[in-house]
């Protein structure tokens, strides 16, 4: 039996933070403007919130020089 490793959906505003190296409180800056889409683990005030991992990596860009991207 082979184990996969699986890809979290969702992951915690900490977690994001590590992985892209972007601060907790721009992801909550960028929640708060609507560019970035969050959810509540529950209805409770100040609940912890979690973010999709595809939804955070679509904040990332690749930098590419201008004079590669003219040659394209």
């Amino acid at each position: 039996m082979s184990r996969t490793a699986t890809i979290p959906e969702y992951e915690s505003l900490r977690s994001a933070s590590a992985r892209t190296g972007y601060s907790i409180y721009t992801f909550r800056e960028k929640i708060a403007s609507g560019e970035l889409p969050a959810y509540r683990i529950s209805d409770k005030p100040g609940s912890a919130m979690r973010v999709k991992v595809a939804d955070v990596n679509a904040l990332l860009r690749p930098v590419i020089p201008v004079e590669i991207q003219a040659a394209r």
